[in-house]
C-alpha cells in the first residue's frame, strides 16, 4: 500500500494523470464513468492520510522529481559539451598545460581573482605531475568584474611576450590591490615591454580571446569558476580534491 500511495503522490506532484485514466482530450463525463465523485473524494481522503502518517512519502517524491530534473540537466550539458567540444578543447599553445599531446582534454574555466580557482592552482599543478597522460587547456573568463577584467588582459597580453604563465601563477598567487599600477610593476618584473603590454590589454586579440572564452561558457551552460570539463565524460564545478578529479579523470578515460 505504501509504494502504491508513493506512486499516487508522484503522480499528483509531477502533474500526471492518476494511474493512466485522465487522458487529454477525455471529457468530465468519461472521468466520471471511471471513479463517482465518491471514490474520488476517497482517493483523496487516502492520500491526506497517507502523507499524514508517513511524510517521506512528498520528500521521496520531491527527491524523485529533482533527480529527474537534475538528469535532464545534466544530459543537457554532455550534449552541449559534445556539440561543442573542439572550440572548448582548442586553445593557443601558452593555455595549454600538461602533455600537448596527452590522451586525455581536461579544460578549466577559471577567474585569476577567484578564490576557489587560487586554492585549486597547487591542486591541477599536482594533479598534472602524476598523470603524464593529461592535456589541460585552461580557459580565462573574467566574471567577477572590473579587477578580473584587467587581470585576464593582463595575462593574455603577456602571453603575447611569453610569459603567460608567469603572468597567471603572479597574480594568482599574491594579494595585492589591483589594478593597472599594480599590472605595471608586474610587467616591468616579468622583463616585458610595457609600452607594448599595456597596447595588448585594450587590443582586439586580447579581447578577442577572452570573448570567446566567455561565449564556449556560456554554451555549456559555466555557472561560475572554477569549472572542468573532464573530456566528454563529465562537468564538474567547483573547488575538487585530487580524490574526486582522479574519479572524474578515470570517467574521462572510459568515454
Amino acid at each position: 500500500m505504501k509504494q502504491r500511495v508513493k506512486s499516487f503522490s508522484l503522480a499528483l506532484l509531477a502533474g500526471l494523470p492518476l494511474m493512466g485514466l485522465s487522458l487529454a482530450g477525455t471529457s468530465q463525463a468519461a472521468d466520471e464513468a471511471v471513479f463517482t465523485a465518491k471514490q474520488r473524494a476517497a482517493i483523496v481522503q487516502i492520500v491526506r492520510e497517507a502523507l499524514k502518517n508517513d511524510p517521506s512519502i512528498l520528500s521521496d517524491a520531491i527527491r524523485s522529481i529533482q533527480q529527474q530534473a537534475s538528469s535532464q540537466q545534466e544530459a543537457h550539458v554532455k550534449a552541449a559539451v559534445r556539440a561543442n567540444w573542439q572550440a572548448l578543447s582548442t586553445a593557443p599553445s601558452y593555455a595549454v598545460r600538461g602533455n600537448p599531446q596527452g590522451q586525455v582534454t581536461v579544460v578549466e574555466f577559471l577567474d585569476p581573482r577567484c578564490t576557489y580557482c587560487r586554492h585549486m592552482a597547487p591542486v591541477v599543478d599536482q594533479f598534472l605531475a602524476r598523470h603524464p597522460d593529461v592535456r589541460l587547456v585552461e580557459k580565462v573568463i573574467p566574471v567577477l568584474g572590473d579587477a578580473s577584467l584587467l587581470d585576464a588582459q593582463a595575462i593574455y597580453a603577456a602571453a603575447f611576450q611569453g610569459q603567460y604563465d608567469a603572468m597567471r601563477r603572479r597574480l594568482m598567487e599574491e594579494t595585492a590591490k589591483p589594478g593597472m599600477e599594480h599590472l605595471r610593476d608586474v610587467a616591468k618584473s616579468l622583463k616585458l615591454d610595457v609600452a607594448r603590454f599595456e597596447k595588448d590589454m585594450k587590443g582586439q586579440a586580447v579581447m578577442g580571446l577572452l570573448t570567446a572564452n566567455l561565449g564556449q561558457a556560456q554554451s555549456v551552460g559555466v555557472q561560475g569558476t572554477p569549472t572542468f570539463l573532464f573530456g566528454q565524460a563529465a562537468v564538474a564545478p567547483g573547488a575538487l580534491g585530487m580524490e574526486q578529479m582522479e574519479q572524474f579523470l578515470e570517467a574521462a578515460r572510459k568515454g
